[in-house]
């Protein structure tokens, strides 16, 4: 099972649009969008698909925001990190702003945590915890989302054009 992973789209609809398309067409079939989203545009281009995201540290949701995030039907992270499991394998899904989230994750129970705030593509091992960063669809050198596929344990990084 292929899943897409973003992060950092800070409010550009249009990249992570680009995102979901690209990840469409390689066949992802649950997309995670690792925070700093920038709010209900970003969100709309989610709606209808299976896809866990979190919250940033530049996202402020609030009631109203809980109230579109329910009537469309997405799932609202209740915490962080948000903990699922998909295809048989247990993801941690957060920021990376958290305080001491950095230091704990590689002692919670799972095989991959995904994460953004840095901006920056990450891929590294802790013992069997897999440790994985998309890279950012803003504020970034290169727009970078990622695939992974939970069946093969392959990661690869996609750039997303940046002539919007």
């Amino acid at each position: 099972m292929v899943i897409g992973i973003m992060s950092d789209s800070h409010g550009r609809a249009d990249r992570v649009r680009d995102a979901c398309a690209l990840f469409d067409k390689l066949g992802a079939e649950h997309l995670i969008h690792c925070g700093d989203v920038g709010g209900t545009d970003v969100l709309d281009e989610l709606v209808g698909r299976a896809c866990t995201f979190v919250w940033g540290n530049m996202d402020s949701p609030d009631h109203a925001t809980r109230a579109y995030v329910d009537s469309v039907g997405l799932p609202w992270p209740e915490q962080s990190p948000v903990s699922i499991a998909v295809a048989g394998k247990r993801l941690l899904v957060f920021h990376g702003h958290e305080p001491g989230i950095m230091d704990r994750a590689w002692t919670l129970d799972a095989d991959y945590a995904f994460h953004g705030h840095t901006h920056e593509c990450r891929d590294e091992r802790f013992g069997d915890l897999r440790i994985i960063n998309p890279g950012a669809l803003t504020r970034a050198a290169r727009y970078t989302v990622a695939t992974l596929d939970l069946t093969t344990d392959e990661l690869t990084f996609h750039e997303i054009p940046s002539e919007r």
